[in-house]
């Protein structure tokens, strides 16, 4: 408590907060709402920095975010997987309650809902500028692409870089590659509604991350008197790994290694960026990850950092990620916070921070907004559900316990995984209802139900809830408050 005071009392927090409804329409100026620049790194795990553990690389850059600011240690993807993870991202909802499942395909005709309220078009009504770079994943179709969904400017690929003719993986030098995925159409790169290129070869893929990186900088430079959100949604490190000649062969892990370096670097010329520009103090900066590693991947993926489990699967190496949140003045520099955080908080947090309007339909984010500002005595978040694949339900944690809830899932234990960019075999395994204390078993080793009667009854009611609301495919029960997903067609598959 006596951070937040002090913060409130010299004047570093009210100017951002509390901002009437006359103020707003009279105009909006950068000096009254912060600008945002929101990293979404696409399959970073917990262990992929050197603050968490990571070997063979450095990442000094996205380190110094977390001096600089906070570090959360228990903080969730919406979901284990791409899409789903970005649809609550965006909206500030568990993805199942905007009917986004899975990893949307190219050509489904499924997209986010262009009548959801996303983060940009919260902060565009207020006078934001809205830019992405990078990728985007909530619908390939021209109704579903940024510009539709409250995005000024667009420079990226429309969902993952392995969905295109060649697979996981291409040699580099080779304009054209032997094709390896017959039904993946061209990877379009975009620029606003356009497509500026294909990506054509392993050449291009290792330009994105300096493409973006440029773009962003520019961004930044060309909106230096306007508030601005900024969201960097990094193709990298998913495979196939692109990395540019700077950082080839630079690290001791391969390429992994050296495309994290090259991550590193891109946070440091945007945040450079800030600095000359004279706006890292007017700046929140928020870094993490749309879900765990894709670890059968073997050397050309990262670390779920000992947790249990990767990407795909709802052990918490599938959706704990780390996240740093910098705010010269506000955040209190260097403080670790171990209170439970979602990326489904950070729309009601930048909501409560602007003064913007709230969206009239239902969301489950909370605002973290007193944790940012130091207070690490509350606690906005009591509860976090694990959703996957078409709304099933498989598990709920409070603070101290998780509950797992019986299901089957595709498991990397007991299979090897493949070097050489090329996944490895997984197993699927099936799971019956399971309580672990993740205050001392992060790694989901140890069933403690036996012990902990009335810790599964708490949590079971807590499900029993949650799946009235948005409901639950494993058990058949239907939720009440879901709402459709953008559908040009009948078809959605996900991968």
């Amino acid at each position: 408590m006596q951070t937040k005071t002090l913060l409130l009392t010299t004047g570093c927090v009210l100017p951002f907060l509390g901002v009437r409804a006359e103020e707003k329409s009279a105009g909006v100026t950068a000096s009254r709402y912060p600008n945002v620049i929101l990293f979404y790194i696409d399959d970073l795990g917990y262990g992929d920095l050197t603050l968490t553990g990571a070997q063979g690389y450095t990442t000094p850059n996205i380190d110094r975010l977390a001096h600089d600011g906070m570090f959360f240690t228990q903080f969730y993807s919406p979901s284990a997987v791409s899409s789903a993870s970005r649809a609550g991202l965006m909206t500030g909802c568990y993805p199942n309650r905007v009917s986004i499942y899975g990893a949307l395909m190219p050509g489904t005709g499924v997209g986010l809902n262009p009548e959801e309220q996303t983060i940009p078009k919260i902060l565009k009504e207020i006078g934001y500028k809205t830019c992405i770079v990078g990728k985007w994943h909530l619908g390939d179709e021209p109704q579903f692409l940024p510009l539709q969904m409250g995005f000024d400017e667009y420079l990226g690929l429309p969902y993952s870089n392995d969905m295109w003719p060649y697979g996981y993986s291409a040699k580099r030098g080779d304009r054209h590659p032997e094709v390896t995925n017959k039904k993946s159409p061209k990877l379009p790169l975009y620029e606003g509604s356009r497509v500026l290129k294909y990506i054509e070869s392993q050449d291009d893929q290792d330009e994105l991350t300096t493409r973006y990186t440029d773009y962003a900088v520019d961004f930044i430079k060309r909106n230096h008197g306007n508030p601005f959100f900024l969201y960097v949604a990094h193709t990298m490190p998913h495979v196939p790994l692109g990395v540019s000649g700077k950082f080839r062969g630079k690290s001791e892990q391969g390429a992994y290694g050296d495309v994290m370096m090259e991550l590193d670097w891109s946070v440091h010329q945007i945040v450079e960026t800030l600095e000359k520009e004279g706006l890292t103090n007017n700046t929140i900066v928020i870094f993490t990850s749309d879900n765990g590693p894709w670890i059968n991947f073997g050397d050309q993926q990262g670390s779920a950092g000992g947790l249990k489990e990767a990407k795909h699967t709802s052990m918490e190496g599938g959706q704990r990620v780390p996240c740093i949140v910098k705010w010269p003045n506000v955040v209190p520099a260097g403080l670790v916070c171990n209170r439970l955080a979602s990326a489904i908080d950070i729309l009601p947090t930048l909501v409560e921070i602007t003064g913007a309007t709230m969206p009239e339909n239902k969301i489950d984010g909370v605002s973290l907004l007193p944790l940012w500002q130091g207070d690490l005595s509350v606690s906005p978040r009591d509860l976090m559900f694990y959703y996957y694949g078409n709304n099933n339900l498989r598990a709920v944690r409070d603070a101290r316990f998780k509950l797992i809830l019986p299901h089957k899932y595709f498991s990397y234990e007991n299979s090897l995984p493949r070097d050489g960019g090329h996944p490895g075999k997984m197993c699927e395994v099936e799971v019956e209802l399971a309580l672990f204390d993740l205050r001392r078993d992060p790694g989901e080793r140890y069933d403690v139900k036996d012990l902990y009667p009335e810790e599964v009854l708490k949590l079971q009611k807590a499900v029993a809830a949650m799946c009235e609301d948005i409901g639950d495919s494993i058990t058949s029960v239907e939720g009440k408050n879901v709402r459709p997903s953008g559908c040009i067609d009948e078809i959605h598959r996900v991968q």
